[in-house]
């Protein structure tokens, strides 16, 4: 069909929109269709993970400085993009942990963070919403909370009867999480990396990985091809300066491997309001039949 369909990503922090899901995106924008990006805390609370950026001037203005990031990321990825507007919880660390700041995102009840979402959503229309499974893909409080606002709004969005202040209903049709972080992906590319005589950046990682976290490989539904783009999910990656350091380990695989290895972005569908038949290799399948949306 030739009208474009649309696409939601509802993302904790500016930085995620481009590691988890960013070559799909940037397939689809190509591809002619509208995507958004949602951002539900500034990253106030984020640590300076690249020492270049590791600067008074930076640090002074946490905010000010992701905000200008995110706008860069979103640029390069072609994507609308939109904030929330909550405050970042930060990653408590401790035993026992420390108990979250007063007024943070994962704080706020629902019925106050849920409306804002339901607004996006009826005012940018999407077909699909992708967001966080229920461990919120690793266990932040930020990341939980995402995942517990995007589930309520995509449910409510369409109810006439719910947040009638927010916007004419619109229902979302399909529902994802994002799984970009399987261990099966991990354990593909170290050994391909293993067999070319290279380093890999994933050996510690997969020696310490929990055997009690197991692996999502088993709840995939749907991948997405989109090796095509990867080059654009690191530049809008690198956009991140303060998150990202470009001699980290999120660039130590070639491209050429990637693409070769695993090409592609893995989801889960978990609601759909369309026949789909899975898996799948398209987000959009069963709304591209519809003769109208």
């Amino acid at each position: 069909m030739s009208e474009k369909l649309r696409l939601m990503a509802v993302h904790a922090h500016p930085d995620d929109e481009s590691s988890k899901g960013a070559a799909t995106m940037a397939k689809y924008v190509a591809d002619g269709h509208e995507v958004m990006v949602v951002t539900c805390t500034g990253g106030e609370r984020g640590d300076i993970l690249n020492p270049a950026m590791d600067r008074p001037e930076v640090t002074a203005d946490i905010p000010g400085v992701r905000r200008a990031e995110m706008a860069r990321a979103a640029e390069i990825l072609g994507v609308s993009h939109r904030w929330l507007g909550f405050v970042d919880s930060g990653l408590p660390e401790g035993d026992p942990l420390p108990p979250l700041p007063e007024g943070c995102f994962a704080l706020v009840p629902l019925e106050e963070s849920v409306p804002p979402l339901v607004r996006a959503i009826r005012e940018f229309r999407p077909h699909v919403v992708i967001t966080y499974d229920e461990n919120g893909g690793y266990p932040h409080p930020d990341h939980i909370r995402c995942h517990e606002v995007s589930i309520a709004a995509f449910d409510a969005a369409g109810d006439p009867d719910l947040h009638q202040d927010a916007g004419e209903p619109w229902q979302p049709l399909k529902l994802y999480y994002s799984h970009g972080f399987s261990r099966a992906r991990l354990v593909a590319i170290h050994e391909a990396l293993l067999e070319r005589g290279l380093e890999s950046p994933y050996g510690e990682w997969l020696e310490n990985w929990p055997a009690e976290r197991g692996d999502i490989a088993h709840r995939v539904t749907s991948r997405v091809e989109c090796a095509d783009y990867f080059e654009v999910r690191d530049a809008a990656l690198l956009a991140h300066a303060t998150q990202i350091d470009p001699n980290s380990r999120w660039f130590a695989v070639p491209l050429d491997l990637q693409r070769t290895i695993w090409p592609y972005e893995e989801y889960e569908l978990v609601r759909s309001l369309v026949d789909s038949t899975l898996p799948e290799d398209d987000l959009f399948s069963g709304l591209r039949e519809k003769a109208s949306l």
